[in-house]
């Protein structure tokens, strides 16, 4: 079953190239591509990162930061919509139902002309960085961004980072509720408090439960990245879009494009699976 479904992609990967070449009498100039990762100074003869390599790491650092302020939010709001209070859910509930029914492209969109312009430029983040050494510079572009973008990149990342802690939220409140009452008794029993039945025994049983569902939301953070391209974050679909404009190989861009945002996820995928049978075979 597997060769036959590797099979009809190959055939189908075959016949879109043949059809372009023969009906659209399209010019592929895939030699081109390697350029835009890495390309070497001439006058120098050192090597650097182009605009596709440049943009991969910017959607790797986008994911990965809007990924982890998600799950600090979604983990709050996941255990108050679990076991907090009377208000504590309604806050949970409120949050949640209100953010997972925005667009993710309307709520980035709201970040960036509201947040960014009227908070983020008024703490002068950019200046501030302006200011510091040139080292200290490259040590923030590396882990987040250069000072031309850094107001645009950490509106990027909360906005980000609110959509998908709506999601995880909801993982994490299901994780809780799936723990059975007799753990709760048993811990009582013991002598532990409620405070520390739900830190010490229920929080790190609930997390093991959804540990994959989380990093299957990792993955859909990748993907949902490629959204702040609107407000020009230099990510992989931003790149693409400003290669396309300037060199016409429409065709050749995504391409590459489309492969890069499949090894990302694809190659995160496969890892959690093999993590988990692993993990199943343990228990």
């Amino acid at each position: 079953m597997d060769f036959l479904a590797a099979f009809m992609v190959i055939v189908a990967i075959s016949f879109f190239f043949s059809r372009m070449g023969s009906v659209l009498t399209y010019d592929w100039q895939w030699e081109s591509i390697p350029g835009y990762f890495m390309f070497k100074d001439a006058e120098t003869g050192q090597f650097h990162t182009n605009m596709l390599l440049i943009g991969f790491f910017t959607t790797i650092r986008l994911s990965i930061w809007a990924t982890g302020i998600g799950f600090l939010l979604g983990t709050i709001s996941g255990m108050m919509g679990a076991k907090g209070s009377i208000t504590q859910r309604f806050i949970s509930r409120l949050y949640v139902e209100t953010i997972r029914n925005i667009p993710s492209l309307v709520l980035v969109i709201l970040f960036y002309y509201f947040v960014s312009s009227q908070f983020l430029d008024s703490l002068r983040l950019d200046l501030w960085l302006r200011n510091q050494s040139q080292g200290f510079q490259g040590v923030m572009e590396f882990i987040l961004a250069g000072p031309g973008q850094i107001n645009a990149f950490v509106s990027a990342v909360i906005a980000l980072a609110i959509y998908e802690g709506a999601y995880i939220s909801e993982i994490v409140r299901g994780g809780i509720n799936g723990i059975p009452q007799g753990q709760w008794e048993a811990s009582w029993s013991l002598g532990l408090s409620r405070p520390k039945t739900f830190l010490l025994v229920v929080l790190p049983q609930a997390f093991r439960q959804v540990a994959f569902p989380l990093a299957g939301q990792f993955i859909s953070t990748i993907k949902d990245s490629a959204i702040v391209s609107v407000i020009s974050i230099q990510e992989l679909t931003f790149q693409g879009m400003e290669l396309m404009a300037a060199t016409f190989l429409t065709f050749e861009i995504w391409i590459t494009i489309t492969l890069l945002y499949f090894i990302l996820t694809f190659s995160l995928s496969r890892s959690m699976a093999f993590i988990e049978k692993k993990a199943s075979q343990m228990y």
